[in-house]
């Protein structure tokens, strides 16, 4: 599992130059390969490298991280701003969106009150939960799940 999820994570860095740039993306990456290693050598659970099986825990683990990391990256902005210091660029968000962190940002909306006012974040915002739709259902299809 190690192995796959660290191809995926170099692979979204090749694949996207700007996403090297967003701090929480690389944390959350960081703590899912630290998981697959975890998980591999002290529990004794792996899966063949890129076999269905490494896929599902991949995503199993994935997507409650990325709506935890999105989460935090809500309310860092939030404070960022409070403090009228130097913010988080909405792209960041938005690829953290993209890449399933939607229900951390409506979470990080509602909770902190932040982001939900200016219209043109918000249309983005709704595109990329329907982008995100698509990607789900590529992916479930490519997975034969669905």
């Amino acid at each position: 599992m190690t192995i796959t999820f660290s191809t995926i994570f170099f692979a979204f860095l090749l694949l996207f130059n700007r996403i090297k740039k967003n701090t929480f993306f690389i944390v959350h990456f960081f703590i899912l390969i630290s998981i697959a290693y975890f998980m591999e050598n002290f529990l004794s659970i792996s899966a063949k490298p890129f076999g269905k099986p490494a896929f599902l825990v991949f995503l199993l683990l994935h997507f409650p991280l990325i709506n935890i990391i999105t989460f935090i990256a809500y309310g860092r902005d939030k404070r960022l701003a409070k403090l009228g210091q130097w913010r988080i660029p909405e792209i960041q968000l938005h690829t953290l969106e993209l890449l399933g962190g939607t229900i951390g940002a409506i979470l990080g909306q509602k909770i902190f009150r932040h982001k939900c006012k200016k219209k043109s974040y918000k249309a983005t915002f709704y595109a990329t939960i329907f982008i995100q739709l698509g990607i789900i259902y590529f992916i479930l299809k490519t997975l034969h799940i669905w």
